[in-house]
């Protein structure tokens, strides 16, 4: 009897397991799985107008020329404007839609040199719109441009002779 009951169970066993069929093969299943990757734009920033403090003469103390990042300009002590064109730095940030990000302007200033005789004069005091800081920049349709200013401290003309002045300096953006 006890026999009988072990070949009974083992036959149900068999019948109703899923994974066994009466041969003594197993049989399988298999489905089908999806994969999700999704591309999304670089992150990216590239100057657009270059700062111009436009042409100017030191006058006999020097002084200081302010430009906003709205390219307004303003002089300060002895500096007289001269006629020409000033205009503040852009730059076109692109990227995700609705991303924030942040702005760091130069921490230290920045030093442009006379390519004639290699007189220089000092950068500082940098501004932006959006201003400067974490998350201060969003990406409304995926793009913005940021406006740069900066003050510009100018010597007398035996500091600052006639001539160009160039110079570089970095603005690092950060996706939040």
């Amino acid at each position: 009897m006890a026999r009988l009951n072990i070949y009974i169970c083992s036959l149900i066993f068999l019948l109703f397991c899923p994974g066994i069929n009466l041969s003594g093969q197993l049989t399988t299943a298999s489905a089908e799985g999806d994969i999700f990757a999704e591309v999304i734009p670089v992150f990216s920033a590239r100057e657009t107008a270059q700062m111009n403090f436009g042409r100017f003469s030191p006058g006999p103390q020097g002084g200081e020329i302010i430009l906003t990042p709205e390219s307004t300009i303003f002089t300060l002590g002895s500096v007289f404007k001269g006629p020409g064109t000033h205009n503040a730095a852009s730059f076109y940030v692109s990227g995700d839609v609705d991303a924030s990000y942040s702005i760091n302007l130069p921490d230290e200033p920045v030093v442009i040199t006379n390519i004639s005789n290699a007189k220089t004069m000092m950068v500082d005091n940098w501004m932006s719109i959006p201003s400067s800081g974490v998350g201060t920049g969003l990406l409304q349709n995926g793009f913005q441009v940021v406006y740069v200013g900066a003050t510009l401290k100018v010597g007398t003309l035996n500091d600052n002779p006639v001539g160009i002045y160039k110079g570089s300096y970095t603005v690092t953006f950060y996706f939040n």
